[in-house]
């Protein structure tokens, strides 16, 4: 339910710098309004105002419009004029397609000293025999043109005869047809089967069918604005227009991989969960990339060289789950292996290698004679003290001529 808030009065109201106390005309179409109120406190100086094309089933609160001159109503579920004795400008009232069917409710426009033109067509009570007389005979006031129209629609309508009747008495509708809009209001839509048979049943035009359209109406437009606020799923490529190929992680895992020199191969390492069913991964190992796929989810990596998909393994680390992806090269480079041999077998071989080629270790030795007179601890003397380490205080003797007082506190 819409309701006519201060909000949306200055929503309206852009064409009077947003004030709505000095505003003389406002539009409140299609706005699914409900009922007519507050307008007559915030809005004295009215004079035009719009309100078709909604579904308010009674006149009111508009009584304090001294000043409004025009009111369009057409398209509601108005079902009697009404509360029109306090607009006293009013002159031109538009009720078109309405669900008026007490004739005599238009006794209350007599008032009305400016009063000059009245639409009712597409109401049950232009079915009424006599109902041009009628008018005229209670708003004498009416524009001869006006009464010219009203003839011109009542002869019309005689002419389509009961067979093609589009609106009905509300005082003579029967049984079957108020089970039928029981039914009616009571049915729900969910596929496109039921929408179009929705559309299709036969039902008669009162306020409630009217409602049950609005709300059936509603409902579709609801759930195209979920269907458009849904967040739509990013769309993965795997490759251009041109078809090169992407790198792609849409699984979002942890991996690595690297070339692989001495076994002349690729490795793929693919941190997968530990206790993820094998079931759910897919490898596909073609020359120039590899592509696994996770629950569905891809993670596609280019190759820099050519490798064989026939000679690939794919396995499964039972410590860790990781998957293990080794891709064998095309293309063979031959390199010289290194040796694996501990050192002490290596360090043997050298020295062997040395003995058959003559060489031998030497040492420099001092002479027996002179090493006596080789002094190995030196001193330097004059070295001075590392900075920072204090020299000795030494006492000073003490002279012949001191004397100890002993009223003197001693030094500190």
């Amino acid at each position: 339910m819409v309701k006519i808030t201060e909000t949306l009065l200055r929503k309206r109201a852009e064409h009077n710098n947003l004030e709505i106390s000095t505003l003389e005309e406002v539009s409140l179409h299609q706005q699914d309004v409900e009922r007519i109120e507050h307008i007559d406190k915030w809005c004295r100086d009215l004079k035009i105002l719009y309100l078709q094309s909604n579904l308010i089933p009674r006149i009111e609160n508009v009584g304090r419009l001294k000043k409004l001159e025009y009111l369009n109503l057409a398209l509601n579920n108005i079902e009697r004029i009404e509360n029109l004795e306090g607009c006293e400008s009013l002159q031109k009232l538009d009720l078109t397609v309405n669900f008026i069917g007490e004739l005599t409710s238009i006794q209350c426009l007599q008032g009305l000293i400016h009063f000059q033109e009245l639409f009712l067509t597409g109401n049950p009570c232009t079915e009424y025999d006599g109902y041009r007389d009628y008018v005229i005979a209670t708003l004498p006031k009416l524009k001869e043109r006006e009464r010219k129209e009203a003839e011109v629609t009542t002869e019309s309508r005689n002419e389509k005869g009961k067979g093609s009747r589009w609106y009905t008495d509300m005082n003579q509708s029967s049984e079957t047809d108020v089970a039928d809009d029981g039914k009616h209001l009571e049915q729900e839509s969910s596929t496109k089967e039921d929408d179009e048979k929705f559309w299709q049943e036969k039902v008669a035009y009162t306020p409630e069918s009217r409602i049950a359209v609005h709300e059936h109406m509603q409902k579709q437009k609801n759930k195209d604005k979920k269907d458009e606020s849904k967040p739509k799923p990013r769309e993965v490529r795997l490759k251009t227009d041109d078809g090169r190929i992407l790198n792609v992680n849409q699984a979002k895992m942890d991996f690595s991989l690297r070339d692989d020199e001495d076994e002349n191969r690729f490795v793929l390492e693919v941190g997968c969960y530990k206790h993820l069913d094998t079931e759910l991964i897919d490898v596909d190992v073609q020359p120039m990339h590899v592509k696994v796929a996770i629950k569905g989810k891809i993670l596609q990596l280019v190759l820099a060289e050519e490798v064989r998909p026939d000679s690939s393994i794919a396995k499964r680390s039972q410590t860790t789950g990781h998957l293990l992806v080794t891709m064998p090269k095309v293309k063979e480079i031959i390199t010289c292996k290194k040796s694996h041999l501990p050192d002490s077998v290596r360090r043997g071989e050298s020295e062997k290698a040395k003995e058959k080629n003559g060489s031998q270790r030497t040492f420099l030795e001092v002479e027996p004679s002179k090493n006596n007179d080789v002094d190995l601890m030196i001193v330097d003397k004059a070295k001075p003290r590392p900075p920072g380490m204090k020299q000795p205080i030494r006492e000073k003797p003490v002279s012949d001529e001191f004397v100890d007082d002993p009223d003197v506190p001693p030094l500190v």
